[in-house]
């Protein structure tokens, strides 16, 4: 090799050490692969003539499975920290890491999508959510459950009640300089549960019975929050008896089972009943009820051509204008009056058609005397009962009293 061939490698050699295969500066992300583990750390081959090494205080900073995960051959990005060293590069896996959370953060900024983050603590002004290895920071002014009315000491409990939850953000500020990561729940809830209740609706069909709390009561019926979105049970599919107001049947917080009547995905309504899913006072009727079986009856309506009687919920029978008295009825309620309880007998059954027709001039006059006395005796064992109640109540509160002088 001649000499002049000689001075040019020489010279090609220290260009290559000046610039160490194009040399990376602090703060670069480079992709490397693990070539050996030991006390110091890892060493990565960076496809430079000087490796990285990842030292052990920097392993430390990833999750425990994370460090388990890493092993000889693999590929990772890591971080350009130090570059001072003549023969290494110091590299970090978590810094790499981190900054790959903050190009996330800023994609989730540009995207406006919405992610879910669990409420890992909170201060004054606010809630704080992990997104990956950063901490995002959810404004008071950002939050759905707090309202400008609260005072201090409220927003503060409503803060530590937060912890744990499961809640919908975007990301509204990125600045990796000052490390500042805002989010808000405000902005996503909206957005948050139409998309949850577009998928629950695209899962649903009708005839499917599924579970659900009570999350408001109406005149008209009852709201079911299905997990994203709400149903109505219509106050004629809450029971198989006459309902006056939900109520009466359910309290806000109930877990239920319903049946999905009729489910409209374009309006978004779902209409569900209650009433399907507890038994049918009628299809056992026949096991309860037999022709010529006396029978209580408590009036619910007069009508033009008798009365209806509830003889158990759920089952009512109609009491004919001709099965009120021996003697011709012109208006009903010269004989009945809503609300009144009268001893009846079962003259007619057809639990199929869920008809069972009553009559009150069918009872004997000994029957009427003896179930007469019968509810005087039950009247009376009632009254005494609360009496004794009463007298123990007294005499207990006398007793305290007492006790209270002599201490």
């Amino acid at each position: 090799m001649s000499t002049e061939e000689l001075n040019f490698l020489e010279e090609y050699a220290d260009l290559i050490d000046q610039h160490d295969y194009a040399m990376p500066e602090v703060g670069d992300i480079r992709e490397g692969i693990i070539v050996a583990i030991n006390q110091q750390g890892l060493i990565v081959d960076l496809g430079l003539k000087r490796d990285g090494l990842v030292p052990t205080a920097d392993l430390n900073k990833l999750e425990p499975e994370e460090r388990e995960a890493l092993s000889v051959n693999d590929e990772v990005m890591v971080y350009i920290a130090n570059t001072d060293q003549p023969d290494s590069l110091g590299v970090s896996i978590h810094m790499a890491r981190l900054n790959q959370d903050w190009v996330e953060a800023e994609t989730l900024q540009e995207s406006g999508d919405i992610v879910e983050a669990e409420v890992i603590g909170y201060n004054k002004g606010g809630a704080i959510v992990p997104y990956g290895r950063l901490r995002g920071f959810v404004p008071i002014s950002h939050l759905s459950s707090l309202s400008p009315g609260m005072n201090d000491r409220q927003r503060q409990q409503a803060l530590a009640k937060m912890r744990g939850e499961q809640i919908p953000v975007k990301v509204i500020e990125v600045d990796r300089r000052r490390r500042r990561l805002v989010m808000s729940q405000r902005e996503a809830q909206r957005e948050w549960e139409e998309k949850r209740k577009q998928e629950l609706l695209d899962k649903l069909n009708e005839g499917d019975v599924v579970k659900g709390n009570v999350s408001g009561l109406r005149d008209f019926g009852a709201f079911i929050d299905l997990g994203g979105a709400d149903g109505l049970v219509h106050i004629s599919e809450l029971a198989w008896y006459r309902v006056n107001h939900p109520s009466e049947v359910l309290a806000v917080g109930d877990e239920i089972e319903v049946e999905i009547l009729k489910l409209d995905k374009k309006k978004q309504r779902i209409s569900l009943s209650r009433k399907r899913q507890v038994s049918n006072p009628w299809d056992t009727a026949e096991e309860r009820y037999g022709i010529n079986q006396l029978v209580e009856g408590k009036i619910t309506r007069i009508v033009d051509y008798g009365a209806f009687a509830q003889i158990e919920r759920g089952v009512e029978g109609l009491l004919h204008v001709s099965q009120l008295a021996r003697t011709n009825v012109e208006t009903v309620s010269d004989v009945v009056k809503e609300g009144e309880t009268h001893l009846l007998r079962v003259v007619s059954l057809d639990s199929r058609r869920q008809r069972i027709g009553l009559s009150l001039k069918a009872v004997t006059t000994n029957e009427q005397i003896e179930w007469m006395a019968q509810k005087e005796l039950e009247k009376a064992e009632a009254a005494a009962a609360e009496e004794v109640v009463d007298e123990t109540a007294v005499a207990e509160a006398e007793a305290l009293v007492a006790h209270e002088e002599e201490e």
